[in-house]
């Protein structure tokens, strides 16, 4: 089973309890899998609403048999350096600060940092300086919040 796949088969049941996944990761790391999800409510993530739900899904994957072997689930708030990966974010977020870092260099350059511009013909758009730079989400390993420019004064 895909991440993808894990995020399709539990999104209604987040959603039906008032929460949204932001990132969800499924990945081999050392000698286990972890399954990690970023969740966030429109009041804020509690600690309580982290292991509630990591309860609801745990049960629910192991009443479903959806994934085979063993694994550790781990469920948190994203952060204030929040990846930003679906439309809806892109939008959401427009006019903050963002650090991209990108699958084939570009120039030799694999990190930039800007503010975002949102969406422009399925490209994310960044303004880095006075210019508008468009990144083909193909190419776009990660866009988060650059949670270190949103301290600065003058914001």
């Amino acid at each position: 089973m895909t991440a993808e796949d894990i995020e399709k088969l539990l999104t209604p049941l987040i959603e039906q309890e008032g929460g949204e996944i932001v990132d969800l990761q499924w990945r081999r790391e050392g000698h286990q899998w972890i399954l990690r999800f970023f969740l966030e409510k429109p009041e804020g993530l509690t600690l309580d609403d982290c292991a509630y739900f990591s309860d609801r899904v745990g049960a629910f994957l192991d009443e479903k048999n959806a994934i085979e072997q063993p694994y550790v689930l781990e469920i948190s708030s994203p952060g204030l350096d929040r990846v930003v990966k679906k439309d809806k974010d892109f939008a959401r977020f427009t006019g903050k600060p963002v650090k991209v870092r990108v699958k084939i260099a570009d120039n030799g350059q694999r990190r930039f940092v800007g503010v975002l511009a949102g969406l422009q013909d399925d490209k994310v758009a960044v303004k880095i300086g006075e210019s508008v730079k468009l990144f083909d989400r193909r190419n776009i390993d990660e866009v988060r919040l650059d949670d270190a420019a949103a301290e600065l004064p003058g914001d």
